[in-house]
């Protein structure tokens, strides 16, 4: 059983329907969309016991500010249907991804659902990068093709020991060995 498993919260029904039809054509690491958001809020599930639902919810919704229509009145909407809480956690991933795509990063530890659901989707998102360098059949290569991507390892790597002790011990260790794995198999790529 997963977080996802019915019977679930109406507000995680009602964001996995969101997330199916603001997802709908898009793609995340060679995959559907929605099949990461879907993704991140499972590994969630497997490290934290029972999660609030609006952070379930919120983990589902996390990359709509890209994939909602963008005539959709994204805060009034996602205020209306899911509240305050769910509104801060998806506009603070946003920020975070921003800050990561301009080369910015910051660590934000002080906001624990927030950190929750950006430790889920580091390893998501960094256990399917490892997965694909190792399809393409050489490892080095895709790696070498993403410099920024191998210049924010170190920022990774402080990101996880941020989130020691501040999120599940199992969440940090999955993450650091996920961060390991993709160390060594982008070494060659340096």
């Amino acid at each position: 059983m997963t977080v996802l498993t019915p019977p679930r919260a109406a507000p995680v029904d009602r964001a996995l329907a969101d997330a199916r039809r603001w997802c709908a054509g898009q793609v995340i690491d060679d995959r559907p969309a929605l099949a990461h958001a879907v993704r991140v809020a499972v590994v969630l599930g497997e490290h934290v016991t029972a999660p609030d639902p609006d952070l379930v919810a919120a983990v589902l919704l996390h990359d709509s500010p890209e994939f909602a229509p963008p005539d959709l009145d994204l805060d009034a909407v996602l205020g209306h249907r899911y509240g305050p809480a769910v509104v801060r956690i998806v506009r603070a991933l946003e920020a975070e991804h921003h800050a990561l795509d301009t080369g910015h990063p910051v660590i934000t530890v002080d906001d624990l659902p927030v950190l929750l659901a950006s430790t889920a989707d580091k390893i998501v998102a960094l256990t399917s990068l490892t997965r694909r360098a190792g399809k393409s059949g050489d490892p080095a290569a895709f790696f070498a093709a993403r410099p920024a991507l191998l210049d924010l390892l170190e920022h990774f790597a402080a990101f996880a020991d941020a989130g020691d002790g501040r999120v599940p011990a199992s969440m940090t260790l999955q993450l650091k060995q996920v961060l390991d794995t993709l160390t060594a198999t982008a070494r060659g790529a340096r």
